[in-house]
C-alpha cells in the first residue's frame, strides 16, 4: 500500500468535505453525481531485467521513493545507454498494475530539443485535452494546471536534458497535499539537482549481471561452447557492462556459427575500439561496429533513412516499408505486396540486430500481445548513424526550427536533407541551395509554411523525392513542374492547396499523392504520367475523374478516389496490375465488370463503394483490408435478371457494408454470398425490407465472421430465418469467430439470439444491444420441438448458458426488455470485465453465474472491472438467484453510474470505501 492508514483517514475526510461541498452547493432534489477524474495510463511491453540485477534494485529504490510522502520529485540519471527508460517502463507499468497509488500515469519523451509547447501538447494528449494551438504558452499552460490540479499523477519524463519550470509548462508543483510525484531520467545529475530532485544513479551492469543479459540475447550458452569461450569472454568485456552495447553486440554475434567467424569478428571488433578509453566512445564505436557487420548493403540504407527522423520519433512501419520503396532502397518487384514483405522482412532483421526497437502509440494497445505497428531507433544508435552519414545527410528535424535561412548547411555533397516537424513558417526567395546531387528533400509538417519560392529549386534538378505534406501551402512553385528527374511528389494533407498546375513535364513520376487537399479538379498533364504505379486523389472536392485518363496509367498498382468520385468499370479493368483499390462505381453493373476482369488474380486490399455517395452516412466499421460498401443499390432485381448482371462479389471480401436497399429480405437472396470465403464483418443499415439476417442455407462464409453490426432496420424480425429441414438446423461453425454482436434502432426485433445459436458462440466477446423498441429477450427459449432435439443432441447444459469469453454486455433504451434468458438459465462468463445497463426498466434479473471458491463464498469473475447501472432505483430492485450476488458485485459499481440523493448513508459508505481504495467508488 502507497498510503499509510493515517494518510487514507485524512484522504476520506478530505473527500467527506468535498461531499459536503458539493452538496451545500447543489440542489440536494436533483441528486449528486460524483464525477473522480478517469484514471489514464498506458501499459509499456515488457522488457527484460535480467536477475536481481542493478535495474531492479533501482526499480525498487524508486518505488521507494514514491511511497515516501516527503518525496514529490525523482531523478533517475546514468549514461546513455544503461537502461533508465527500461527501468522507468517497469515503473510504469508497476503503477498501473499493483498500485492504487494514482489516478494517472503520464509518460512524455522529452528528448534533446526542449520544447515547451510540443511537452505541453503531449501531457494533454494523455489526458485526452486538447489546447488551443494558437494561443500563447501562458494561457496553454493555464488550461494544463487546470486540467492537472484535481488529479493525483505520476508524471515520467523520459529523456530530459535540462531543467525548465513547472509552472511555465502548466505542471502543479508536487506536495505532500496533493500526492502528485514526478520521476525524470535524464543524463546528468545537474538537470536532477536544478529540478530539485532526489537523485537516483543507475549504475552499470556488473560482471555477472552483463553476463546474464549476454546469455539472454545469444539465447544459448556460448561461454560453455568449446573453442567460443575464449572469444565470448573478451567480446563480452569490450562492452563494458553497458547494456544497449551488450544487447547490440549480442544481436551482432548471435548470427555468427563458425569459430573462424567469431575470431574474425572480434578483430574487427578490437580495431574499432583501438584508442578509445572513454565508455562512451567505447559505446559509439560498438554501435557502429554493429551497423557495419550488417551483411546487407539495404539494411544499412534502411537504418540511414530512418535516422532522417526526428531522434525519438515513433515511425509506422508501413510508412517507413512506403518510403523504403520511394527512396529504391527496396528495388522494384513483381508486386508491391512482395516489396512489402521484404521491407517487413529487413525492419526484423534490423530489429533482431537491436539496431531497431518495436513500439507502440500510447493510447493505441492495452494488451502486451498486439501486433506492434511501429519503430523508433535509440538516440545513441541514431547519434551513430548520422555520423556515418555525414556530411551527405543534413538532418535539423523537430529542432523548432522558425526559418530556412543558414544556407552555409547546405552543402554541395549533400545527398539527403530533412527539416521535417519543425515550425518554418518561411523560406526567403533569396535562398537557392547549389546541391546538385540533392535527391531527397524533406519538408513535411512544417504546419506553418504556406509559401515556398521558386528559388528554392531552381538548382536542385536531381531531386528525386520531394515531400511537403501537411505543410500549409497554398500553391507549388512552378520551380517544381520542371524537375524532370523526380520520382516522388507528396502533398498529401496541404489543406490550403486549392490547385495543382500542368504535370505533363515529370513524365518520370511514379507516386503522386494529394490525398486529403482541397484541390478543385483533377490536375493537367496527369495522362502523361505513364510511368505512375501510385496515385492518391482522394481529395474531398474531385467531383469528376475525366474520361480516357486512367487506361493510359497502365502501370498504377495503388489507386485511390473519395467516394464522391465515380469510375467507368471498364476503365477499371484495363489497369492490370492494380494491388490496391479505394474507388466507387455508379452501379452494380459496372462493380460487376470490374470485379470479374480479376479472375484468378486478387487485389491486396480494397474499398470499393458501389451506388450513391456515403458522405451522408455515419459509419463505425473495423479497418478491415477488403471492403464492399452498397448504398441504395437494387439488389433484388439485379439478381433475378440475366447472368451477366449477377452480383458478383470478390471472394476474399472481408468487410461487407449494405446501406439503404430496401429490395433485399435477409442476405440469403444473394447467391454469391455462399462464395464468400474470409468475411470479417456486415454492417446492415437502413434496409426497411429485411425482416431476417440469414438462414441457415448460407454459412460457409459465417464461419470467418467477427462483427455484426445491425442498424435502424425497421422490418428485422430476428438473425435467422426459420427453416424446418433437417438439414437446414444451423451448422457447427457457424459464428465459431463471432466476437461481436452490435444492434441498434431495430424497433420490431423481439428475440435476439435463438437458443441453437448459442452453441456456437464460444468466442463471442461483445453484445451491444441499443434503442430496440420491442426487445423481450436476449437470449431467447427454444421455441419448439426442433430446437430442443439439437441443444440436446450437442450436449448442452441446459441450466448453463456459457460465454467463455464475454467480456462486455451493454444494454440500453430497451423498454420492453423482461429477460436476458429464462428464469431456468444462468449464464456463465468467467471473462466479463464491464456491464452497462440503462432505461431497461421491465428487466428483473442478472442472471450471472458467479463462481464459488473453496472458502464458499460467491466472488465476481475475476476479469470484472466495472458495473454502470444508470438507475439506482431500478439496481435496488433487480431480483437475485441467489443473495450473495448481488454483494459480490456491488463492489463494481462505478463511481459515475448513477446520481442519487445526498444522504449520511451514501457519504459513509463512500468515505469507507475510500478507505479501502482511494480509486474506488461504490455508491451503494
Amino acid at each position: 500500500m502507497f498510503l499509510s492508514r493515517m494518510q487514507k483517514g485524512e484522504f476520506a475526510f478530505k473527500k467527506t468535505k468535498e461531499v459536503e461541498e458539493l452538496y451545500q452547493a447543489g440542489d440536494s432534489t436533483d441528486g449528486l453525481f460524483l464525477d473522480l477524474p478517469e484514471r489514464i495510463g498506458n501499459m509499456m511491453p515488457p522488457s527484460t531485467l535480467v536477475g536481481e540485477s542493478t535495474a531492479q534494485r533501482t526499480k525498487k529504490e524508486i518505488i521507494a521513493c514514491l511511497l515516501d510522502n516527503n518525496v514529490g520529485k525523482i531523478g533517475v540519471y546514468g549514461m546513455g545507454g544503461i537502461g533508465k527508460t527500461t527501468v522507468m517502463k517497469e515503473v510504469n507499468n508497476f503503477l498501473l498494475n499493483e498500485s492504487n497509488r494514482s489516478e494517472s500515469v503520464i509518460w512524455v519523451t522529452v528528448s534533446k530539443e526542449f520544447d515547451l509547447i510540443k511537452l505541453q501538447n503531449d501531457i494533454a494528449s494523455r489526458l485526452k485535452l486538447e489546447l488551443p494551438k494558437f494561443e500563447d504558452e501562458i494561457i496553454r499552460a493555464a488550461k494544463l494546471y487546470t486540467a492537472l490540479k484535481d488529479r493525483r499523477y505520476v508524471l515520467i519524463l523520459d529523456d530530459l536534458w535540462e531543467t525548465f519550470a513547472l509552472e511555465k509548462v502548466g505542471i502543479p508543483e508536487p506536495t505532500p497535499a496533493n500526492g502528485c510525484k514526478i520521476v525524470l531520467t535524464t543524463r546528468y545529475l545537474d538537470v536532477c539537482l536544478g529540478m530539485g530532485c532526489k537523485d537516483i544513479k543507475l549504475e552499470l551492469l556488473s560482471e555477472e549481471e552483463a553476463r546474464e543479459l549476454f546469455l539472454h540475447k545469444m539465447e544459448y550458452d556460448v561461454f560453455n561452447t568449446p573453442n567460443l569461450k575464449a572469444i565470448a569472454e573478451e567480446v563480452l568485456q569490450k562492452c563494458a557492462r553497458l547494456p544497449l552495447a551488450i544487447v547490440t553486440i549480442a544481436g551482432s554475434f548471435k548470427r555468427l556459427t563458425h569459430n573462424y567467424e567469431w575470431r574474425d569478428a572480434l578483430e574487427q571488433l578490437r580495431t574499432s575500439l583501438k584508442g578509445f578509453d572513454s565508455i562512451e566512445k567505447q559505446v559509439h564505436e560498438v554501435l557502429k561496429f554493429s551497423y557495419e557487420r550488417l551483411k546487407e548493403e539495404k539494411l544499412k540504407q534502411c537504418l540511414l533513412h530512418c535516422a532522417l527522423y526526428p531522434e525519438d520519433h515513433k515511425i509506422y512501419k508501413e510508412h517507413l516499408i512506403e518510403e523504403l520503396i520511394d527512396e529504391g532502397i527496396i528495388e522494384r518487384m513483381k508486386s508491391r505486396q512482395a516489396e512489402f514483405d521484404r521491407g517487413y522482412s529487413m525492419l526484423s532483421k534490423l530489429e533482431n540486430a537491436c539496431l531497431l526497437e518495436s513500439c507502440f502509440l500510447f493510447g493505441e494497445i492495452e494488451k502486451h500481445n498486439v501486433e506492434l505497428k511501429y519503430v523508433k531507433m535509440h538516440d545513441l544508435v541514431r547519434d551513430m548513424v548520422l555520423q556515418v552519414a555525414s556530411p551527405e545527410f543534413m538532418v535539423e528535424g523537430h529542432l523548432g526550427l522558425e526559418d530556412f535561412s543558414d544556407e552555409g548547411k547546405w552543402r554541395q555533397n549533400l545527398v539527403k536533407a530533412s527539416l521535417m516537424y519543425n515550425k518554418i513558417s518561411r523560406i526567403p526567395s533569396n535562398v537557392s541551395p547549389m546541391c546538385p546531387n540533392l535527391s531527397t528533400l524533406l519538408l513535411q509538417a512544417n504546419e506553418s509554411l504556406n509559401n515556398v519560392p521558386d528559388s528554392l529549386f531552381e538548382h536542385l534538378h536531381g531531386l528525386k523525392v520531394l515531400d511537403l505534406s501537411y505543410t500549409g501551402i497554398i500553391s507549388l512553385p512552378n520551380s517544381v513542374y520542371s524537375l524532370e528527374n523526380l520520382n516522388i511528389l507528396s502533398l498529401r494533407g496541404c489543406w490550403n492547396l486549392r490547385h495543382v498546375s500542368s504535370l505533363a513535364k515529370l513524365t518520370t513520376l511514379r507516386k503522386l499523392d494529394l490525398g486529403s487537399t482541397n484541390i478543385l479538379e483533377v490536375p493537367d498533364g496527369l495522362e502523361m504520367l505513364v510511368n505512375l504505379t501510385y496515385l492518391n486523389l482522394e481529395a474531398w472536392y474531385i467531383k469528376i475523374m475525366p474520361l480516357g485518363i486512367l487506361p493510359k496509367l497502365s502501370h498504377l498498382q495503388y489507386l485511390r478516389f473519395s467516394c464522391q468520385v465515380t469510375v467507368k468499370g471498364e476503365e477499371m479493368e484495363r489497369l492490370k496490375k492494380l494491388e490496391n483499390v479505394w474507388v466507387r462505381f455508379d452501379d452494380l453493373y459496372e462493380f460487376c465488370t470490374f470485379i470479374r476482369s480479376f479472375e484468378k488474380r486478387q487485389l491486396a486490399s480494397y474499398q470499393i463503394h458501389v451506388g450513391q455517395s456515403e458522405e451522408d452516412v455515419l459509419r463505425d466499421i473495423q479497418d478491415v483490408g477488403k471492403g464492399v460498401i452498397l448504398k441504395e443499390c437494387n439488389l433484388g432485381q439485379l439478381e433475378s435478371s440475366i447472368f451477366e448482371a449477377r452480383l458478383v462479389l470478390p471472394e476474399d471480401v472481408q468487410s461487407l457494408e449494405i446501406v439503404d436497399c430496401d429490395d433485399l429480405t435477409s442476405l440469403c437472396d444473394l447467391p454469391s454470398l455462399k462464395h464468400v470465403r474470409e468475411l470479417k464483418e456486415i454492417y446492415l443499415s437502413s434496409c426497411k425490407g429485411k425482416e431476417h439476417v440469414l438462414s441457415s442455407s448460407v454459412t460457409d462464409s459465417l464461419q470467418t465472421l467477427e462483427i455484426l453490426r445491425l442498424r435502424r432496420l425497421d422490418n428485422l424480425r430476428g438473425l435467422f430465418r426459420k427453416e424446418r429441414a433437417a438439414s437446414a438446423r444451423v451448422p457447427p461453425n457457424t459464428f465459431s469467430c463471432l466476437k461481436k454482436i452490435d444492434i441498434q434502432i431495430c424497433p420490431n426485433i423481439k428475440k435476439l439470439l435463438p437458443p441453437g445459436l448459442l452453441l456456437h458462440l464460444r468466442n463471442l466477446e461483445e453484445i451491444i444491444v441499443n434503442e430496440c423498441n420491442q426487445l423481450e429477450e436476449i437470449i431467447g427459449e427454444a421455441s419448439d420441438e426442433f430446437e430442443e432435439e439439437e441443444i440436446e443432441e450437442e450436449g448442452m447444459d441446459t441450466t448453463k448458458i456459457t460465454l467463455p469469453n464475454l467480456r462486455r454486455l451493454i444494454l440500453g433504451d430497451l423498454p420492453e426488455l423482461k429477460t436476458i434468458c429464462s428464469s431456468s438459465k444462468v449464464i456463465v462468463c468467467d471473462s466479463l470485465e464491464t456491464i452497462q445497463i440503462s432505461n431497461c426498466r421491465k428487466l428483473k434479473r442478472l442472471p450471472l453465474s458467479l463462481p464459488r471458491p473453496r472458502n464458499g463464498q460467491l466472488s465476481p469473475p475475476p476479469s470484472l472491472k466495472e458495473i454502470e447501472a444508470h438507475d439506482k432505483e431500478w439496481w435496488e430492485s433487480l431480483e437475485w438467484d441467489c443473495p450473495d450476488t448481488k454483494d459480490a458485485l456491488q463492489p463494481f459499481i462505478h463511481k459515475r453510474a448513477y446520481t442519487m440523493p445526498y444522504s449520511p448513508y451514501m457519504t459513509y459508505h463512500y468515505v469507507r470505501s475510500m478507505e479501502e481504495d482511494p480509486n474506488a467508488c461504490t455508491i451503494c
